[in-house]
Parts: C-alpha cells; structure tokens; sequence
C-alpha cells in the first residue's frame, strides 16, 4: 500500500467557499477516483490558516494522479475550484519523509 499527500493553497478570503464545497463533494467526483483502479483505501483532506494537505492510501499512485490530471470528474471540479485554489502551477506533491509504523 503506497502513501501520497498533496499540498494547496488557498486564495485569500476562500476558506469558508473551499469547507462549504467540501461538505458535499459530488457523487461524479468520488466515482471518478474509486472506479480508477487505483485501489483507493483512504483519501483524506485537511484545511489550516488557507493551506490544504491531501493525503491517500492506495495501491498505484500513478492511476489514481492519472484521474487528477485528466479526468473529466476532476475537469469539472477545477471549474469550481477555480477562484479558491490557488494555481501556481508548482509541484503539489509531497515527498514523505518519516513514518513511525
């Protein structure tokens, strides 16, 4: 089982716009990752002072970044995050460094 996590920031004044949009993330999103044979066993996300840390348990991290960079489902809710996230177009991803376990 292989461990991701992501990093984002958020656009100043969004953070009650990205937790309402979290309270209800479509059904079609969800699908999207947990029918992508990535083998998804946990996906979490957490939001502090306008900066987010996504972080997942799956089976092949190469699938499930395959249904963030193209997917049609992950498409579409960047249109809705748009304005909310900041797009600095860096590298979101995070190297894991110390896991006690």
């Amino acid at each position: 089982m292989a461990r991701i996590a992501f990093h984002l920031e958020l656009a100043d004044g969004q953070r009650e716009a990205y937790r309402e949009a979290h309270e209800d993330v479509p059904t079609w999103l969800e699908e999207a990752y947990l029918d992508s044979d990535a083998g998804l066993e946990t996906y979490s996300v957490f939001e502090s002072d306008g900066h987010v840390f996504g972080f997942m348990e799956l089976d092949d991290p190469d699938a499930i970044r395959d249904v963030m960079e193209t997917s049609d489902a992950q498409a579409r809710w960047d249109e809705e995050m748009d304005g909310i996230i900041l797009d600095d177009d860096a590298d979101q991803w995070m190297d894991e460094v110390y896991r006690m376990i």
